[in-house]
């Protein structure tokens, strides 16, 4: 009986395959989840990059026209080798600050995930507790399984 059924479920679905071919837009052939194109695939990372290279951009000029108000203050023409490493320096040490906060986070909160920490999952007795209620609830001896 059960054979039946999916035969005349994929007969069914034979047929209106086949009626909406011939007028219809038919589909094209492949796997039912294609890669989108790239643009889209990728357009997360894209705006994220963008919006990296606009602020690094902001951050240089912006600190470029302190330099060379700073200069120009002293009576200093502007000077590229001493602009550019200090440039470096504190674009390194802002990531530096912020990418090891981030790892902490990240590596933190997954070392403590695994360790089974009160704050990242709940307790084995506590579990244990509720699938007890839910055998309970259903007429079910949890005790005698």
């Amino acid at each position: 009986m059960a054979g039946g059924s999916s035969t005349a479920g994929t007969r069914s679905a034979r047929s209106r395959a086949a009626s909406n071919g011939g007028g219809g837009r038919s589909r094209p052939e492949g796997p039912p989840f294609r890669k989108p194109a790239w643009p889209r695939a990728y357009s997360f990372a894209l705006v994220t990059g963008a919006l990296f290279l606009f602020s690094w951009l902001g951050q240089f000029l912006f600190q470029m026209a302190v330099e060379s108000n700073e200069a120009s203050q002293h009576g200093q023409s502007f000077a590229w080798n001493e602009f550019l490493p200090q440039f470096f320096a504190s674009t390194f040490e802002n990531w530096q600050s912020e990418f090891l906060q981030l790892i902490w986070q990240a590596a933190g909160l997954a070392l403590f995930y695994y360790w089974g920490s009160s704050q990242s999952r709940e307790s084995d007795d506590r579990m244990e507790a509720k699938l007890d209620a839910l055998l309970r609830e259903r007429g079910l001896d949890p005790d005698n399984p």
